[in-house]
């Protein structure tokens, strides 16, 4: 007898036969399979709906509900579409296994079975359903690639823009000519680096490849960034970037990764507050950590939508059409996994007085 290759997988067995699920089972444990068992359909359907599995391997004639009844009851739950079944059944009669692959089983396996049939079938339908898995995540962790480079380009991409559509305008004084200059060169590397820094580590999808608890800025480098980026579009809007607090501190972030976070609050606060001041200010917080605050005079978030604030892909607001353009509803969400990958907390506050508040609290450490 020529030995099963090792094998990995969940499969749910039922059968109302005590002997059938011991024989079954324990020559599927043998070759490295998870294996869970039921003796009745109602009870396997519970299993499924709780865990399911990678394989179902289902008994055709059972009492109450057989294969064919629990089969429908898989069919109609769309958590449980996908799940591949293979029934195992006495029966010889082709009108019965024609009925069995119409109502959705990819294979069967007649009983009494030999081993090496059983064990082929289920390692072929389990390598599938697990190929499909990983062709699925491989699909999800490539468009949430697309989603974090789209969205990280926007921002440096509105500055270019900003800054072009002033200096074509011809109205700018010729002492602030070098400034725009500088912004579009700024942007234009800051978008490059993005583009070099998800190329490089995309197969860190679940830690978007950014978050680095090693590295280190001084909260004057982001401040000094943000004042040189967002200043003048603040100024171009009738608005003022103030500053407030003390920014000696050292956070352990890396600096491109905390400049995107309070870009993305900057950037925020100029879409959701227009004509409203921003204020960044910098404080010590608890000891060993410090904040990093984007505040503005705006509507703020209404109490009953700020539990959905850090949820992806969510808008609670409607965009101001001069303000930017539209928002995907990524950036808090993305931020948020940020802050908390290098041990920081990002949340949100109701300013006194009215407004928004975000505050970023990081860890402190000895040097950038």
């Amino acid at each position: 007898m020529t030995a099963a290759t090792p094998a990995s997988g969940r499969i749910l067995v039922v059968d109302d036969q005590l002997a059938n699920l011991r024989v079954v089972s324990a020559l599927l444990a043998r070759h490295g399979y998870a294996v869970v068992t039921a003796k009745d359909g109602e009870e396997a359907l519970q299993m499924a709906l709780a865990q399911v599995p990678d394989l179902m391997l289902l008994d055709m004639m059972m009492p109450g509900m057989d294969g064919f009844g629990l089969l429908a009851e898989v069919k109609q739950r769309p958590e449980l579409l996908r799940l591949p079944v293979v029934f195992l059944t006495a029966a010889h009669d082709r009108e019965l296994l024609l009925r069995a692959f119409d109502a959705g089983a990819v294979d069967y396996v007649t009983k009494p079975f030999m081993p090496e049939e059983l064990l082929a079938r289920v390692n072929a339908h389990v390598g599938l359903k697990l190929a499909r898995d990983r062709l699925e995540r491989v699909a999800r962790e490539r468009q949430e690639l697309v989603n974090l480079v789209a969205h990280d380009l926007k921002n440096p991409l509105t500055s270019v823009l900003f800054a072009s559509d002033i200096l074509l305008s011809g109205g700018v004084r010729s002492e602030r000519v070098p400034r725009y200059m500088q912004m579009i060169q700024d942007s234009a590397q800051d978008a490059l680096g993005y583009i070099k820094c998800y190329l490089e580590t995309q197969a860190d999808t679940a830690a978007h490849g950014r978050a680095n608890r090693a590295a280190s800025v001084a909260l004057r480098e982001v401040v000094d960034w943000i004042t040189g980026r967002y200043a003048l579009q603040l100024e171009g809007r009738g608005c003022q970037l103030l500053l407030a607090g003390n920014a000696e501190g050292v956070v352990a972030m890396d600096g491109l990764v905390l400049r995107q976070v309070a870009e993305n609050l900057i950037s925020n606060a100029m879409k959701y507050a227009p004509g409203s001041d921003v204020e960044l200010a910098t404080c010590g917080s608890a000891p060993g950590f410090w904040q990093l605050l984007v505040e503005d005079r705006g509507p703020g978030i209404p109490k009953a939508k700020q539990r959905e604030l850090f949820k992806p892909f969510v808008r609670l607001t409607d965009v101001d059409p001069t303000a930017g353009g539209t928002s995907s509803g990524l950036g808090l969400s993305l931020a948020k996994q940020i802050v908390a990958q290098a041990g920081g907390q990002l949340w949100y506050e109701d300013r006194e007085g009215g407004g928004a508040r975000f505050i970023i609290e990081l860890p402190e450490t000895a040097s950038a």
